[in-house]
């Protein structure tokens, strides 16, 4: 089963997230509170504990939900293969996969450390199209 690891907020950019209980998911505009929030095709970030293993692997042990600037760190799902258009149903909410990857901005502390990073690559991005709450835990379904 593909589930939610984490929720993840930073009230600015360019910092790392830090772990919530759960999140408000707000129509169009992504997570309530989050910086990367607002009006456009990269609302959510999510990114799989199994992206964050293989940085792990590389030799870098404090790698926590949110180092990532991820908002949902996930679990049991290869979220970088979902096409995009793709739609998913997390806890209340709906959403629609925008973009897989993203260029890497400068200055990124992973690639510094490892001279890699998993986001670009692996990591997706979402807008939210039913809004609701999304906890740890909550199941995360392709809708068909």
């Amino acid at each position: 089963m593909a589930k939610v690891v984490a929720i993840n907020i930073s009230e600015k950019k360019g910092v790392i997230k830090k772990s919530i209980d759960k999140g408000f998911f707000k129509v169009e505009h992504g997570l309530e509170g989050d910086a990367h929030a607002g009006k456009w095709h990269r609302q959510v970030s999510l990114l799989g504990q199994e992206s964050i293993d293989k940085m792990i692997a590389k030799g870098i042990n404090d790698l926590t939900p949110g180092k990532f600037a991820e908002n949902i760190t996930t679990e049991g799902i290869e979220l970088y293969e979902l096409p995009i258009g793709t739609k998913l149903r997390i806890g209340e909410t709906e959403m629609e996969v925008t973009q897989i990857g993203k260029e890497c901005h400068h200055g990124c502390e992973i690639r510094k450390l490892t001279g890699d990073c998993v986001m670009p690559r692996e990591g997706i991005f979402t807008r939210v199209l039913k809004e609701g709450v999304i906890k740890a835990g909550d199941e995360i379904k392709i809708i068909k």
